[in-house]
C-alpha cells in the first residue's frame, strides 16, 4: 500500500511538474532573448484554457466525437493564445524595449491585471466545469488506478515539446537567430537578423506552450476560472528560476523538481503548506546553486 501511494504521489508530482514546465518554457525563452520577466504569461495559460472551453462547448452541439472536439479546441486555444502573446509583446513590451527594465516589468504586471479583469468581466468569477474530452487509452487500463490517460498525455506532451524546442533552437535558422539575439541584440541587427521577428516568434512559441498546458491541466482537473493563471504563473516562474532561467532543459527540470516537492510534501506532511514547500525548495537550491540547477554562472567583465 505504501509503495502504491508513493508511486501515485510520484506520478502526480510529475504531472503537476509537467504543467509548470510547459508554462516555464515561455518564461525562460522570453527572458533568454530580451531579459524580461513576463508576469502576464500565466494569464495566457488561462486564456488558452477558456478558449478551449468555449470552442468545445460550441462543438458539443454538433455531434462530433469527443476526440475531434478536443483536437479542434486545443488547436483553437493554441492559435488564440499565440495571437494574444504576440499582440501583448507589440503593445506592452516593444515600445519599452530601450527603457529601463523596471518599466517593462511594471508593464508586465499591468498586463497581468488587465487580462485577469478582462476575462472576469467577459466570463464570471465562478469556477466553470471543463469537459473531459480525452478518451481512455486501452494499454493504460492495468494501471489506471495509478496513472490515467490525461496524466500520460501531459507527461508525453511535455517531453515532446522540450525535445522539439531544443532541436529548433540548436539546428534551425530561426533558432540560431534566437541565440544570436540573446547573446547580443545590437550585433545581431548588424549582421542582418530581424530581431523584431525573432522576439515576436519567441512570444508566439511561449504562448502556444502555455495554452497547451492550460488545456491539458483543465481537462485533468475538470474546472477553471479567471484566476487560475496567476498562481500557476508564479509557480512556473519559480520552476524556471529553479532550473536556471534561460535554459529550456532547466525549465523542464525545475518544473519536475517543484511538482515532486509539492506532491510529496502535501502527501506525507500537509496540504496546508503546499506553497511553503514550493518556495522553501527554491530558497534551498538557490543557496547552493544561485544560477539554478542547469543555469550558467556569468561574470561581468571589469
Amino acid at each position: 500500500m505504501n509503495g502504491t501511494y508513493f508511486i501515485e504521489l510520484f506520478l502526480g508530482g510529475l504531472t503537476r511538474g509537467s504543467i509548470y514546465a510547459l508554462i516555464a518554457l515561455g518564461y525562460t525563452m522570453v527572458y533568454g532573448i530580451i531579459q524580461l520577466i513576463n508576469f502576464a504569461h500565466g494569464e495566457i495559460y488561462m486564456i488558452g484554457a477558456f478558449t478551449a472551453l468555449i470552442v468545445s462547448s460550441v462543438l458539443s452541439f454538433t455531434g462530433m466525437s469527443p476526440v475531434l472536439i478536443f483536437i479542434i479546441a486545443a488547436i483553437a486555444a493554441v492559435v488564440w493564445a499565440a495571437g494574444y502573446g504576440m499582440t501583448m509583446e507589440k503593445i506592452a513590451y516593444k515600445p519599452l524595449r530601450n527603457a529601463p527594465r523596471l518599466s517593462a516589468l511594471i508593464s508586465a504586471i499591468g498586463m497581468s491585471l488587465f487580462l485577469q479583469n478582462y476575462v472576469l468581466l467577459a466570463q464570471t468569477s465562478d469556477f466553470q466545469p471543463f469537459p473531459d474530452l480525452i478518451p481512455d487509452l486501452a494499454f493504460l487500463k492495468p494501471i489506471e488506478t495509478i496513472m490515467n490517460t490525461t496524466q500520460f498525455i501531459i507527461l508525453v506532451t511535455t517531453a515532446v515539446v522540450m525535445v522539439v524546442f531544443t532541436l529548433l533552437i540548436r539546428y534551425t535558422k530561426m533558432g540560431k537567430a534566437m541565440r544570436a539575439t540573446a547573446q547580443d541584440m545590437v550585433m545581431a541587427q548588424l549582421v542582418g537578423i530581424n530581431i523584431n521577428k525573432v522576439i515576436m516568434f519567441t512570444f508566439l512559441l511561449g504562448s502556444a506552450t502555455a495554452a497547451i498546458g492550460g488545456v491539458l491541466i483543465s481537462s485533468h482537473i475538470g474546472q477553471i476560472n479567471y484566476y487560475i493563471g496567476f498562481l500557476a504563473g508564479i509557480k512556473a516562474f519559480v520552476a524556471a528560476v529553479l532550473g536556471g532561467i534561460g535554459s529550456i532543459p532547466g525549465a523542464v527540470l525545475g518544473g519536475f523538481v517543484l511538482g515532486l516537492t509539492e506532491s510529496f510534501g502535501t502527501g506525507y506532511i500537509s496540504s496546508d503548506y503546499e506553497d511553503v514547500f514550493a518556495f522553501a525548495i527554491l530558497i534551498i537550491i538557490l543557496i547552493f546553486r544561485p544560477s539554478g540547477l542547469l543555469g550558467k554562472t556569468t561574470r561581468k567583465k571589469v
